[in-house]
C-alpha cells in the first residue's frame, strides 16, 4: 500500500511539474506576441495620436522595469544608445534619451 501511495505521488508530481512547464511557455507567448505587437506599433502605425503617447509610455517605465544592464541595451534601438557602460550588476534605475 506504501508503495502504490509513494507511486501515485510521484505521478502527481510529474503531471504538476508539466502543467507548470505549459503554463511558462504560455506565458512567454503571450510575452512575445504583446512584444511583437508594441515594436510594430513602433516601428509601422501611422496613428499619430497613438505611436507617440505609447513611445513616450515606454521610455517612462521601462528604465525601472528592466533592472539588469543586458536587457536594457536590448531596447537601445528604441531609445538611443546609452553613452556608458552598464553591467548587469547594476539595478539601479536608468533613464533613457527622449
Amino acid at each position: 500500500m506504501a508503495e502504490r501511495l509513494a507511486q501515485l505521488e510521484a505521478q502527481n508530481k510529474t503531471l504538476e511539474a508539466r502543467l507548470g512547464q505549459q503554463e511558462r511557455v504560455c506565458n512567454i507567448g503571450r510575452k512575445v506576441l504583446l512584444g511583437a505587437l508594441v515594436l510594430q506599433h513602433l516601428h509601422a502605425s501611422h496613428d499619430p495620436a497613438f505611436t507617440p503617447r505609447l513611445a513616450d509610455g515606454l521610455r517612462r517605465e521601462l528604465p525601472g522595469f528592466l533592472t539588469h544592464g543586458a536587457d536594457r541595451a536590448l531596447f537601445d534601438d528604441l531609445f538611443g544608445a546609452h553613452t556608458e557602460s552598464i553591467s548587469d550588476n547594476d539595478a539601479g534605475p536608468d533613464t533613457f534619451p527622449a
